[in-house]
């Protein structure tokens, strides 16, 4: 449960993972299906942090090593057929750790889209 500040207002802090890279199948086009493509993941995880403020032990925080490892395992591994798809089930991983609060997942497909830098979908959830 988050804490409360002086004024009676939970904190809220955020774990924040930028540009995640991975390599996987992702698509609905049949080439799309035969040879991984790159896609970029960020990720903010809302949370109270003030216990590892204070404790400086990695238990007491969201580690983002874990959740990029866990991201990266699924993501690498499987196939999806829509960017909304994957967002979700990152979404679900992050949720796991108890702590979080909400969740901000960005997937970008790079080049999907002529002269577009890359496109995508941001989800956000919360408890």
């Amino acid at each position: 449960m988050p804490t409360s500040s002086s004024e009676g207002q939970p904190q809220l802090d955020t774990v924040h993972i930028e540009q995640l890279e991975l390599d996987c199948i992702i698509g609905i086009n049949p080439w799309e299906r035969l040879t991984k493509q790159r896609i970029t993941i960020d990720i903010e995880i809302t949370a109270d942090l003030s216990a590892a403020g204070k404790s400086d032990a990695i238990e007491d925080t969201i580690n983002y090593r874990t959740i990029s490892k866990a991201v990266t395992s699924e993501i690498e591994e499987s196939s999806y057929g829509l960017v909304e798809a994957m967002a979700a089930r990152i979404v679900e991983i992050c949720l796991e750790d108890e702590r979080a609060q909400s969740v901000i997942v960005t997937v970008r497909k790079p080049g999907a889209v002529r002269k577009a830098a890359a496109v995508g979908v941001i989800v956000r959830r919360s408890r």
